[in-house]
């Protein structure tokens, strides 16, 4: 389905007032395929959202927006495991709850993260100590010039923090179309994260994890539908053991984790913007939310500019005080495609 000219607010989650040239809602692979060619022939940018759960537009966008909206989801059990077999198109709670339902237990960490299905493996996206390539099995993209689906097994995806090979060689001419999941029966929780740790070990089920979270999000993230927002603002960054044991002298209560990924620690994005005293700090209709110092809001009639100024004074108070820099979690999307977020508020 096309739309000409229309207004992206319903589609991004910070409620940005923008437009595109096209709007397409995609409910198969022919649409998507057709909406790109369609951009190649007019030499018009192109790009394909899921619900804009981790975009800011900065401006109007001069091309077509497409939806993938395509669903299905195929579950398969075998001996040891289940393995889902995941349309992009599908969102990412839901998913969540209904494998809780079917008793299929090991995704209830990511609970309540807004979203698709395919936007996933493009963040690898994280919470609670369990990200998405734990469960992952495969990731399937459509290679838009050529109609070719290609099949990428989880070593081949470049999973890094909130990374893939989808934000790098992967970032043009192809689309997620499906993602294969891998999830043990062999259940083992992952409690000790956050407040996770209230939890007993011996006695606790995946529900008692679901709704903890369910609790802990519903209180610190606003509802997107009220409030424009896209959770986490920033990413978590990380730092060398020589500066966090500089970091800790001085503030010995500052949370810190110990990453598999580079050996490096990783901070609290939220807690650094705590102590710079920015809850609530406002620029325009863009404020630091009172309840979760790492989230930004759309608190009434934001521009993409009352935000990026904002995410700029956050960044340099966070690095003045700290000399950690932060980086922008959410993508900034400009009249052509992505932008280089760090540069902008840099």
């Amino acid at each position: 389905m096309y739309n000409s000219k229309p207004s992206l607010k319903p589609f991004n989650t910070l409620g940005i007032d923008v437009s595109a040239h096209n709007l397409i809602i995609a409910r198969n692979l022919k649409d998507i395929i057709s909406a790109w060619q369609i951009s190649q022939q007019v030499n018009e940018p192109f790009i394909i959202l899921g619900e804009g759960s981790n975009i800011l537009f900065l401006e109007n966008f001069n091309g077509s927006v497409v939806i993938n909206s395509v669903k299905g989801i195929e579950i398969n059990e075998h001996d040891t495991a289940w393995y889902l077999h995941v349309a992009a198109g599908e969102n990412w709670h839901a998913l969540v709850e209904l494998t809780l339902i079917k008793g299929i237990y090991g995704l209830e960490n990511l609970a309540f993260i807004p979203g698709k299905v395919g936007s996933a493996p493009i963040q690898n996206i994280g919470a609670y100590g369990v990200e998405f390539k734990n469960v992952c099995n495969y990731v399937e993209v459509l290679h838009l010039p050529t109609q070719q689906i290609v099949r990428l097994y989880r070593e081949e995806c470049q999973f890094g923090y909130r990374d893939s090979v989808f934000k790098h060689a992967m970032k043009r001419n192809y689309a997620i179309i499906a993602v294969g999941l891998c999830i043990k029966k062999r259940w083992k929780p992952v409690i000790n994260y956050g407040d996770l740790v209230t939890l007993d070990p011996n006695t606790v089920c995946a529900k008692d994890i679901f709704k903890l979270i369910q609790y802990i999000r519903k209180n610190k993230f606003p509802n997107p539908s009220r409030i424009g927002n896209v959770g986490s603002f920033f990413k978590n960054p990380f730092i060398t053991q020589e500066l966090s044991d500089v970091l800790i002298e001085q503030w010995p209560s500052m949370p810190y984790y110990r990453h598999y990924y580079n050996n490096k620690i990783k901070l609290a994005a939220g807690w650094l913007i705590e102590q710079c005293h920015l809850k609530g700090y406002r620029v325009g209709g863009a404020a630091v939310y009172r309840k979760h110092a790492l989230v930004i809001i759309n608190q009434y009639k934001a521009t993409s500019q009352d935000i990026i100024i904002l995410a700029q004074e956050v960044r340099n108070k966070v690095g003045k005080k700290f000399n950690v820099w932060l980086e922008p979690e959410v993508r900034f999307i400009g009249a052509y495609g992505e932008c280089d977020a760090v540069e902008l508020i840099s």
